[in-house]
């Protein structure tokens, strides 16, 4: 049997004007999940990532904490969904993020506001009645996420370990391909998946199969303050 072990990106710099990059508290997150997988893993016989920034911080920083010094597959098949797209179609005004934070303000929980709001948009995408107005439709999205992982493990071959640095959506999804979950499941795993989280997968004759999900132990230490979700 061979392993994949799924790493989410460290937490992204969500209210900024670039999202994508790490912020410091995910910085650290990377080291202290390059760290534990170092002690917890033997031999690694290849690195991938997709091909967003927040994955190759990530990855750049955990693979410094191991000490590895492995190529990195770059592979666009991992990456996230656009959901900026998502939330931009399922409300056109919020291409401007100044109308976003003010409707979001008037909440008095903006978290929880965007939470709701951003659930709408992603059960708009993947309802399948506008499948034309999205770049990626779900069904695109699904497919290229199943893809990217069936062409790693061609690549990989026989009995080897693995780490891929990606993202909440992707490893979602990835979960209900292999459990044979409802989209609204899929999302309900999504949703709790933390920063920097590993799940573990095994791949052989028989096919793929999840082994563990969304463990983050190695974020729990000093009460919790490196577990984050968004």
């Amino acid at each position: 049997m061979g392993t994949i072990y799924l790493v989410r990106h460290g937490q992204a710099s969500f209210g900024s004007s670039n999202y994508d990059q790490l912020s410091p508290l995910g910085f650290e997150q990377a080291r202290v999940v390059g760290e534990h997988l170092k002690s917890r893993l033997g031999k690694i016989d290849a690195v991938a990532r997709g091909t967003m920034r927040r994955h190759r911080e990530t990855a750049d920083t955990a693979i410094a904490a191991m000490g590895l010094d492995l190529p990195v597959i770059e592979d666009a098949g991992f990456n996230e969904y656009a959901f900026e797209a998502i939330v931009k179609a399922h409300r056109p005004d919020f291409h401007d993020q100044s109308v976003m934070r003010a409707e979001l303000a008037k909440s008095g929980d903006h978290k929880k506001a965007f939470q709701q709001f951003f659930e709408a948009a992603i059960a708009r995408w993947t309802g399948g009645e506008h499948d034309h107005e999205y770049e990626e439709s779900w069904p695109q999205f699904h497919s290229r996420c199943g893809g990217a992982l069936d062409q790693l493990v061609q690549h990989l071959g026989h009995g080897k370990t693995a780490l891929v640095f990606t993202s909440g959506g992707y490893i979602g999804v990835t979960v209900q391909r292999l459990l044979g979950l409802t989209k609204e499941q899929a999302f309900g795993f999504n949703w709790h998946i933390a920063n920097a989280s590993i799940s573990k997968l095994l791949y052989g004759s028989k096919g793929i199969s999840l082994q563990s999900f969304n463990e983050h132990g190695h974020l729990e230490r000093d009460n919790g303050k490196l577990l984050t979700f968004r």
